[in-house]
């Protein structure tokens, strides 16, 4: 037997197929490839699956990010020989009172600066014009307006079609919008129940899948899911709280250089910084085009603003806060940003990265219980001892 195994260890297949390391990353790679083609045909079978999980995603979205932010705060309580379902209760209606007394002075805050903004819409149309106009007329050479007013008169064109079109389509917009409300009430009146019990039996959920598996694979799958747990918790409660914090700097920021909208500002600022690194260039937009209409000492005042919050963020907040939890390179996210975004819109920006880093823990564990297995990937001094 010994020699049967030993002679096919020198034969020609195990040398150039089975102890080929190229070979074998093609053969997987042509495996994998021939899967996801299989599945792009039968695509169409997956079609219920999709319309249930756009239905439950939300509410188990935000159930999760809860769950992330609150646990710690319940296992804390419970350490003080206070019941954890009493906890949560608690922790529930305190909650709900916040909830109540924040919307009470944030929504007629936002309310008067949303309806001051639309009332002055006309306003900053005219002083854009005015300074497109003053732009046009006074401050460049005769030889370039001729080509500026072409420009500009293709703009009026191409937004006249854009208005036309987007006319057009307003009813199905509104059909979406109502379609898209509703789901989100009712993925706010599951949430909560969701979020109880996730609080109250989260730490045996690890225990319950596993005890499913055979005995070899519950340890290791045990600990796939612990670590990725923990990617998910670093990164929910890093971003959630540096969110918050962009959100206040750029409240007291646009508050001390006298910008309009500042809470509304501040707030979009903080939602957006959700999306690493494209959150924050997003969010300068509109507070950019609200200091240009209001003049260019203005404008110079909030990029001093955006270069401060910067700063800030990238020197202190974020590193602190942060750090190197996921191990991914910024233009490793960036990549999976774009590609995310492209194929599944908002919620692929949204949950791309936490997702790849998921995805990168599992991957990662598949390959070291691979290299084990298999023996391809032994020193050579240590199969020459084994020989």
């Amino acid at each position: 037997m010994e020699q049967k195994e030993k002679h096919f260890n020198l034969s020609w297949f195990f040398k150039w197929f089975l102890d080929n390391k190229a070979v074998t990353v093609f053969l997987v790679a042509l495996l994998l490839g021939l899967n996801i083609f299989i599945l792009s045909k039968i695509s169409f079978l997956f079609i219920p699956v999709v319309d249930f999980l756009s239905v439950v995603m939300l509410p188990v979205i935000l159930s999760g990010l809860l769950f992330y932010l609150l646990n710690p705060l319940v296992d804390l309580m419970e350490k003080y020989k206070i019941n954890r379902v009493l906890a949560i209760s608690i922790i529930f209606v305190i909650i709900a009172v916040l909830l109540i007394i924040g919307l009470a002075v944030a929504i007629p805050n936002l309310q008067r600066q949303v309806v001051i903004f639309a009332q002055n819409v006309p306003n900053y149309l005219e002083d854009a014009d005015r300074v497109i106009d003053d732009l046009v007329t006074k401050r460049l050479p005769d030889d370039f307006r001729p080509q500026l007013e072409q420009v500009l008169a293709q703009f009026s064109t191409q937004a006249t079609a854009w208005a036309s079109n987007i006319s057009s389509k307003a009813v199905n917009w509104v059909s979406a919008l109502i379609s898209g409300t509703s789901q989100v009430i009712v993925a706010l009146i599951i949430m909560p129940f969701m979020l109880f019990y996730l609080l109250r039996d989260g730490k045996g959920l690890r225990d319950h899948i596993t005890q499913f598996l055979p005995n070899k694979l519950r340890e290791p799958v045990g600990k796939v899911l612990t670590d990725v747990n923990q990617q998910l918790s670093n990164y929910v409660r890093g971003q959630i709280t540096v969110a918050i914090i962009v959100a206040i700097m750029f409240i007291i920021f646009f508050k001390i250089i006298g910008l309009r909208y500042a809470v509304t500002l501040g707030i979009t600022a903080g939602v957006l910084n959700l999306i690493p690194y494209l959150g924050s260039f997003l969010a300068m937009i509109p507070a950019l085009v609200l200091g240009l209409i209001a003049g260019p000492v203005m404008l110079l005042k909030v990029i001093i603003v955006f270069i401060v919050e910067q700063t800030i963020e990238g020197r202190f907040v974020s590193p602190l806060i942060l750090g190197s939890q996921l191990n991914i390179h910024p233009i490793t996210i960036l990549f999976v940003l774009l590609t995310s975004g492209s194929m599944f819109g908002v919620w692929g920006v949204l949950l791309g990265i936490p997702v790849y880093a998921s995805a990168k823990v599992v991957i990662s564990a598949i390959f070291e219980w691979y290299k084990k297995v298999s023996g391809l990937y032994e020193l050579e001094e240590e199969v020459e001892g084994e020989q």
